[in-house]
């Protein structure tokens, strides 16, 4: 869907049925204490993430966006809203267009979890069709161009500095990841899928020397970048902090295209935004061009970091599919299309890594 959007999915996205895990006297004490707004406080859940939680809250002439964790037992460790809205904090403060954060709570107490005001920004989000603004054959091409710019932006923000202690071990990242899916799997599936195990191996063999550390993203994709209402496409705001750290920036390149959908290659359940295989967008070949243009880096080894990004994919796909085959996702249509397209994630892994 292509729309006008809030921080982080549509403005008219439906709200989770049942009553939201979000007291309102109390939520309404906390804007009280931060001076945001005035008088009564309505939320309404957006977006689709089954983990942390998104509202907007409206609440007379103002509107922000309050953004909280799930409740206990899942693990804090991927859940961190304190330390999310300190990433967002420390890239605009180095010229990264994020949501500006407006109050910040690690008081338990009030919501059962951590939790973070931002303030609301309307813009343009592509995911499966393009908005009219940016439809035009340049305007395509000029939004894929912001989405490589923008990364080689955000892979120059220094991270030596005192602002950016506790963000991340970037020494050994791409070692540690690799041992953790691969110890993954059998907690996630009950399936036999060898090409798991054979691509934890061979990714260990041959890992890459990174080049150099930089903040990583973790989920960088078109889907994930807003574009200001009207041409010609400038970038509005990188929405969507969760998986941030510091480590080799390759990895959000190799990302970017295992999840960028192109004409010559096979799709996948994690091409979010297909609608970059229409005409005008850049393919996976120019994007790659690009960031090495922009960014001085060697990307000999990136079909390496596409296959890392697919088998990771594959992992915790497989977790969703293994809890949907339990009953544990009712209703949910995602689920379904993950028997075939795990195993079709890892084949896309398997032929990345051997380019």
């Amino acid at each position: 869907m292509t729309h006008t959007a809030s921080t982080e999915m549509p403005a008219n996205a439906e709200a989770a049925p049942g009553p939201p895990p979000l007291p309102l006297d109390v939520v309404a004490a906390f804007l009280d204490a931060h001076g945001i707004g005035a008088g009564p406080v309505r939320a309404e859940r957006i977006g689709d993430g089954q983990s942390n939680l998104t509202y907007a809250i409206r609440r007379g002439e103002t509107t922000a966006v309050l953004r909280r964790g799930p409740r206990p037992p899942l693990p804090r460790s991927t859940h961190d809203m304190v330390r999310e809205a300190r990433v967002q904090q420390f890239v605009a403060a180095h010229g990264v267009p994020v949501p500006r954060i407006l109050a910040v709570c690690d008081d338990e107490s009030l919501l059962g979890v951590p939790f973070y005001v931002m303030e609301h920004l309307d813009g343009l989000v592509i995911t499966d069709t393009v908005p009219a603004a940016l439809s035009a054959i340049d305007e395509r091409r000029r939004s894929s161009e912001e989405l490589v710019d923008l990364l080689v932006a955000l892979h120059t923000v220094p991270v030596d500095g005192d602002d950016a202690r506790g963000l991340g071990r970037p020494d050994g990242y791409l070692k540690r990841q690799v041992a953790r899916f691969a110890s993954l799997w059998d907690t996630v599936s009950d399936r036999d899928l060898p090409l798991v195990a054979e691509l934890a191996g061979r990714l260990g063999a041959r890992i890459p020397s990174p080049q150099r550390a930089s903040l990583l993203h973790g989920d960088y994709r078109l889907g994930n970048v807003m574009f200001v209402a009207d041409a010609p496409a400038r970038v509005r705001a990188l929405l969507d902090w969760e998986m941030s750290t510091l480590g080799d920036p390759l990895a959000d390149v190799g990302y970017l295209m295992a999840m960028y959908a192109d004409p010559d290659a096979p799709p996948t359940v994690m091409q979010l935004t297909p609608v970059t295989r229409e005409p005008g967008y850049l393919t996976r070949h120019e994007i790659a061009e690009r960031y090495a243009a922009g960014s001085g880096a060697d990307l000999a080894e990136l079909g390496w970091y596409e296959a890392l990004a697919l088998w990771k994919s594959a992992v915790f796909c497989e977790a969703i599919h293994t809890r949907w085959r339990r009953g544990e996702r009712p209703g949910d249509r995602f689920g379904p299309q993950l028997t075939a397209g795990v195993p079709a994630l890892l084949e896309a892994a398997s032929a990345a890594l051997g380019r």
